[in-house]
């Protein structure tokens, strides 16, 4: 399945992370430098879980990120599903 949160849409994605070679001056090198970028993903915090909406007396079970289950706890669970499309 794919890495996407069916609340609010967050998907992985290519980031960057700098490497660097060479030994620190404070442990007795001549320093450290930048030598390239190399690229990596940024994957979201998916979680899956059965949400409980009391309005209708049933259980959805949605994929969603952490984000997503705050916003599910501050507005309530049928209010942020009715918003994202899901019931």
């Amino acid at each position: 399945m794919a890495k996407v949160c069916s609340i609010r849409g967050s998907r992985v994605r290519v980031g960057r992370k700098i490497h660097r070679s060479g030994l620190a001056k404070k442990k007795g090198g001549i320093g450290r430098h930048v030598t390239k970028t190399v690229k990596r993903k940024v994957t979201p915090n998916l979680q899956t879980k059965r949400v409980f909406i009391p309005e209708e007396g049933r259980y959805v079970k949605i994929k969603a990120t952490a984000k997503a289950f705050k916003t599910i706890n501050k507005n309530g669970a049928k209010a942020t599903l009715e918003a994202a499309g899901i019931i």
